[in-house]
């Protein structure tokens, strides 16, 4: 009789080598590393290290093994439980217990749980250092395609009232010169920003005063920004600050941020318009704001932009005193924000005072004042 104090080290079995169908009587072994498994004579047939030993699907009274890596039909029975249990606790993959199978769910569990958490990490700390990696790489062809697909949800967005093709400024037959005098003042700018990919400047009705950029060059401009402007130097001004941003692709970045993993492997594979992440990329453009370095970066730009442009560097901070905050992309405008007064000290810094020439006549002025009133 032997007890758990004395475990069995040998015992009786069934073996097939897996090269014919005989069966043999065996005599099975617990070596200090291996099973060894001798015939009738004594003479070795196999010897299996114990880590290598798996458990082969058998019925509860049979405890059938199989050495990993071995023909597929080599396995070998032991039909003692008590020698059985002497091998499970040598042989490192046999568990007839249940534990080792109950580990492994923990495992999976474990590793399941971590591997969510890895991807909150990586959504909450590596999305915005991969946008920011990405943006500056993308083809000129491919962020056009992704501000085409951004811009549909955008526009969708800013025109609440569903007027269509009437929600653009501009188009009426009696606005020809409106439109002139547009195209001469962001010409002025898109000549003297030599940028890679051409500007497309979309004038809305909406009354607050704001413009914004999205991937690809485009940027909005809302009647109020107008209506508040009281020189087509302010307008331009703001507009120049937005070329920054289309020069330096924050737009990109920020839509590659707020959209997060699902935009990213969407645009890896091309695909702009798949599911909800283009939504959210939309959404992101016209509910975040960019931080203070990147605003101040596209101020230096706008103020360089202007004076290169033969324009009032100064005009960006004339107008931003008086609307009191940024101008994208958020839909409000801060009226008390914080950085204001420090924005407007270092413009008029850069500006050096050099007023320039103004960026239209005053006819053209008066008519671009026009363009959403007819």
């Amino acid at each position: 009789m032997t007890d758990a104090s004395h475990p069995m080290t040998a015992g009786a079995g069934i073996f097939f080598d897996g090269r014919v169908s005989a069966r043999r009587d065996v005599r099975v072994t617990l070596g200090p590393r291996t099973l060894q498994i001798d015939d009738a004579a004594g003479r070795l047939l196999a010897e299996w290290p114990y880590d290598e030993i798996e458990s082969l699907s058998a019925p509860d009274t049979v405890l059938r093994l199989g050495r990993h890596g071995n023909a597929p039909l080599e396995r070998l029975e032991i039909f003692d439980p008590v020698f059985a249990a002497a091998v499970d606790a040598r042989a490192t993959q046999v568990d007839r217990s249940g534990g080792l199978q109950h580990r492994q769910r923990l495992t999976v569990v474990g590793l399941s749980v971590i591997a969510v958490a890895s991807l909150l990490v990586v959504a909450w700390l590596g999305v915005p250092a991969l946008a920011a990696r990405i943006a500056p790489l993308l083809p000129v062809a491919v962020e056009r395609k992704l501000g085409a697909a951004v811009d549909l949800q955008v526009r969708n967005a800013l025109d609440t009232q569903h007027a269509g093709a009437a929600f653009e400024c501009g188009n009426g037959a009696g606005q020809a010169a409106a439109r002139a005098a547009l195209g001469r003042l962001t010409g002025r700018l898109e000549t003297a920003a030599t940028l890679s990919m051409p500007l497309k400047f979309t004038i809305v009705h909406r009354k607050e005063a704001n413009a914004f950029a999205i991937p690809g060059g485009q940027i909005y401009v809302f009647e109020g920004l107008i209506d508040t402007a009281r020189d087509a130097d302010e307008l331009a001004g703001v507009l120049a600050h937005e070329i920054g941003h289309v020069a330096h692709r924050d737009g990109t970045r920020a839509v590659l941020q707020g959209a997060g993993l699902s935009f990213m492997f969407g645009m890896l594979l091309g695909d702009f318009v798949g599911g909800g992440a283009v939504v959210l990329a939309a959404k992101s453009v016209l509910k975040s704001s960019y931080s203070r370095d990147v605003e101040a970066a596209a101020d230096v730009y706008g103020v360089g932009l202007m004076q290169k442009a033969g324009g009032n560097g100064a005009a960006l901070a004339a107008i931003l005193t008086r609307i009191g905050g940024a101008t994208e992309p958020g839909m409000k405008i801060l009226r008390d924000h914080p950085d204001t007064k420090a924005r407007v000290a270092v413009i008029e810094r850069l500006a050096h005072g050099i007023a320039g020439q103004a960026m239209l006549s005053p006819a053209e002025w008066s008519a671009l004042r026009g363009i959403c009133k007819g």
